[in-house]
């Protein structure tokens, strides 16, 4: 095993000279990457559509293919789930990363190829491991076990072939043999799809191990590391794992988390974000509490970026790496080794360095709720709103959200302020109807609120008629298209809100 970890963290820094190579020639790479992406595709079904053999400058690129979202390519990823191929992309495709609802969907399915496994995901792992090894060349990271908290995977009901699961799921089950021995717990373990009897099981099998490394959304990582620490009777991680000098985290702002994180270890270890979507590795820390992350520039995703203020024209415009700005909100504009072409991925970034590019991500295109990892956009709450006021004959006039962060004596919640213009029959019904109708709708807040593991029933408050509109009137944005956010990802309008309502 020593051997083995000595070996590989060799290779990781060996890699430093091809990372440096990529940052210092990002224009280059990205045109690469944007040649490869099209002569790959050129004689697939949407190769011949937009007749990719005769596209040869990116100008040609943008003008015959049209910005997609989810909707706009789902008939292609339906047909590919039911076994053709040589659809969006050359190689067979035979896996799908199961991520957050559309407007229209519970569930939306990802693509992955082999190619957006090796040149895309493990690659850009690769690089994260190699550009610690770089700022921490005594590392002893790979002579423990990493532990990463991940999803689940199953045998698609279509066929037999089509395999569909959590995108962290997916990369589990095809690491290369090394990974393999360097992870914790075993395989059956780790793609567990329930999560009550996977936490137990996890904390059971991993806490007498020489865990280095933790990867994880912060949610599930503490409630964890919780359980970990009453079966060991300890007072922190630190007693348990000793070596343990590294979390990874993505998916939601690690900010409300950093402080428990802190306490319940115990100690100082360093901490990095990543930014690895289903759709691809985008970004990733090249050391601890950088300003942002480094775009991946070589890893089979072309990137746009849309103006913000670009979304929603009929022919919007995205510019290049060379024209983007710092500090201003572009949403991401991707093509991608597993058949994405100039797909809206929906969140919002912004550059935070421009020599080498850094990205921090800073929100989505659309209003959301995404503190626990469950993605609840407005559309999601429109509906289910509507069928809770139906359900208990009441009017909502208007209402806003908000997560309640994990507390150390509680789990999260979110917390809705309703304007009625009729009031529930039973405002508890109200609230558990409401939940019921997230729950069918969108399948990342089901899984949160699985047993209140995550996430607490709703808490909701019924607030005085004209309380929303003397909000708007203090901040001079009454009529025209204003309106009271529906959701947010953080506090401050709802607690505004509040108190002006006592509450």
């Amino acid at each position: 095993m020593k051997l083995l970890s000595t070996a590989i963290s060799r290779l990781a820094r060996m890699r430093v000279w091809r990372i440096h190579n990529w940052i210092n020639h990002p224009i280059a790479a990205q045109r690469e990457v944007l040649q490869h992406l099209v002569t790959a595709a050129q004689y697939t079904e949407f190769g011949k559509k937009y007749g990719f053999s005769k596209l040869f400058t990116l100008k040609q690129f943008k003008a015959r293919v049209p910005i997609h979202e989810y909707d706009d390519i789902k008939p292609y990823i339906q047909r590919m789930m039911n076994g053709e191929q040589n659809i969006l992309w050359n190689t067979p495709v035979n896996w799908f990363a199961k991520s957050s609802g559309t407007t229209s969907d519970k569930s939306k399915y990802i693509p992955i190829s082999e190619e957006s496994l090796q040149e895309n995901h493990f690659q850009a792992s690769k690089d994260v491991l190699s550009n610690y090894y770089k700022n921490f060349p005594s590392s002893d990271l790979l002579t423990g076990k990493s532990l990463v908290v991940g999803g689940s995977h199953q045998i698609s009901k279509l066929r037999e072939d089509v395999q569909v699961g959590d995108l962290s799921a997916i990369l589990m089950q095809n690491s290369p043999f090394w990974g393999q021995w360097l992870r914790t717990p075993e395989l059956s373990i780790a793609l567990l799809d329930e999560w009550e009897n996977k936490i137990e099981k996890l904390a059971q099998t991993t806490s007498n191990e020489n865990v280095t490394s933790l990867a994880g959304v912060p949610t599930w990582t503490l409630l964890l590391l919780k359980r970990i620490l009453e079966i060991k009777q300890k007072q922190t991680i630190a007693e348990v794992w000793p070596n343990l000098e590294l979390y990874i985290n993505g998916g939601v702002s690690f900010v409300p988390y950093r402080e428990q994180f802190e306490k319940i270890i115990g100690k100082p270890i360093n901490f990095l974000e990543i930014y690895n979507a289903s759709e691809g590795f985008i970004a990733g820390q090249d050391k601890p509490g950088d300003n942002g992350m480094l775009l991946f520039t070589e890893h089979g995703i072309f990137y746009e970026f849309l103006p913000v203020e670009e979304y929603g024209k009929p022919h919007p415009n995205t510019i290049g790496l060379r024209d983007v700005s710092l500090h201003k909100n572009y949403a991401l504009v991707i093509s991608t080794t597993g058949g994405l072409w100039r797909y809206l991925l929906g969140d919002t970034i912004q550059f935070t360095s421009l020599n080498p590019y850094k990205i921090k991500i800073t929100g989505r295109l659309k209003h959301y709720m995404n503190a626990f990892g469950e993605e609840v956009i407005v559309d999601n709450t429109d509906h289910a709103i509507a069928i809770a006021a139906a359900k208990t004959n009441a009017v909502v006039n208007d209402y806003t959200a908000a997560p309640v962060y994990f507390t150390h004596s509680g789990n999260g919640t979110h917390e809705w302020l309703i304007e009625f213009d009729k009031e529930p029959d039973d405002l508890q019904k109200f609230i558990l109807e409401l939940d019921t109708a997230l729950k069918n709708i969108n399948s990342d807040y089901e899984a949160k609120r699985h047993k209140d593991i995550a996430l607490r029933m709703p808490v909701i408050h019924s607030i005085p008629k004209g309380v929303f509109k003397q909000w708007l009137q203090a901040r001079g944005k009454i009529g025209g298209q204003h309106k009271v956010p529906r959701l947010s990802n953080e506090r401050k309008i709802i607690e505004e809100i509040k108190s002006m309502c006592a509450l």
